[in-house]
């Protein structure tokens, strides 16, 4: 086992005169929490399909547990890789422990641990059912299922959250960091940056199939000129104080709207900026910069020089 289970080398990939993936470059540490952020068309589910053997790269290698995943020797290591499909589609005259069956036959993985994995992602109750009577948000936890058999090292999931409900969305990665907790090593791609942000170490931002970003939450904001908002609440009088507090500082912008001050600072300022406040002993909040404002910042907001 490789300290590195996934590692991207100038990687591109052509269909024909369209490029879907044009010099990546990664790597994913164990029993980390991966997210893979971009629109459609960035080159997620192609970079996925890499990953998982499924298509072979035009250029550059794709290592998988330190396996090259065009060596023979990667049929292998997918025996031990989950991996659930961004559409899941599955035999829908088949009850729901009948489609893990068939998943576990296929993964040689001993049936009697199929009720088990059910009963993780809450579908005990559905297993005698037949798929076609299932909704969305349950055919998509049978997905999660199938993935999760035979506890692999590593997890691929593209748009998993698809059709589940803000209970199922909570649901679903309660069990992700129980299953993390085991040391397998997940990746995940999602469009709903707000609901992935706080959940991944790092992410990689994709823009027309090159990596337009990567790293840690807080290195992307800090390379990202994106202010943060300090919202602090006035008491009568205090807002020329505020005013003559801020005068000497440069680039804070202060917006009053009755008893709410927001000012906008970049995160050099906003020491100094939270000092004023203070001095004048007043209620703040900070809001900084979210994924998503990083995100569609993109090409908008500028990235510093690095």
């Amino acid at each position: 086992m490789t300290s590195s289970p996934i590692e991207l080398a100038q990687v591109s990939k052509s269909f024909g005169a369209v490029q879907a993936l044009r010099g990546v470059s990664l790597t994913v540490n164990q029993g980390e929490m991966f997210g893979l952020i971009g629109h459609n068309g960035a080159g997620k589910s192609t970079l996925f399909k890499l990953m998982l053997g499924l298509l072979p790269a035009t250029t550059g290698t794709v290592r998988v547990q330190g396996v090259d995943t065009a060596s023979p020797e990667f049929r292998q290591v997918r025996r031990r890789i989950g991996y659930l499909p961004e559409s899941f589609v599955t035999y829908d005259n088949l009850t729901g422990l009948e489609v893990l069956q068939l998943f576990a036959d296929l993964k040689h993985v001993p049936r009697r641990f199929c009720a088990g994995v059910l009963e993780q992602v809450g579908m005990s109750l559905a297993a005698g059912r037949r798929v076609h009577t299932y909704s969305k948000g349950m055919r998509q936890r049978l997905g999660f299922a199938q993935a999760l058999l035979g506890d692999p090292d590593l997890i691929f999931l593209d748009e998993p959250t698809n059709g589940l409900d803000p209970e199922g969305i909570a649901d679903f990665y309660r069990i992700l960091r129980e299953v993390r907790a085991r040391g397998a090593t997940i990746v995940i791609t999602s469009h709903i940056l707000a609901e992935i942000q706080d959940r991944v170490d790092r992410l990689v931002i994709m823009h027309s199939g090159k990596v337009a970003e990567q790293g840690t939450l807080a290195q992307l904001r800090s390379r990202m000129v994106l202010p943060s908002h300090i919202v602090a609440t006035l008491r009568p009088g205090t807002a020329p104080q505020l005013q003559a507090a801020l005068a000497p500082l440069e680039g804070p912008e202060l917006r009053l709207d009755g008893a709410q001050a927001t000012i906008a600072c970049q995160s050099g300022e906003k020491m100094a900026v939270l000092a004023a406040l203070a001095a004048l002993a007043l209620d703040v909040t900070i809001h900084e910069p979210t994924l998503e404002q990083l995100f569609l910042g993109h090409g908008g907001a500028h990235v510093h020089a690095h």
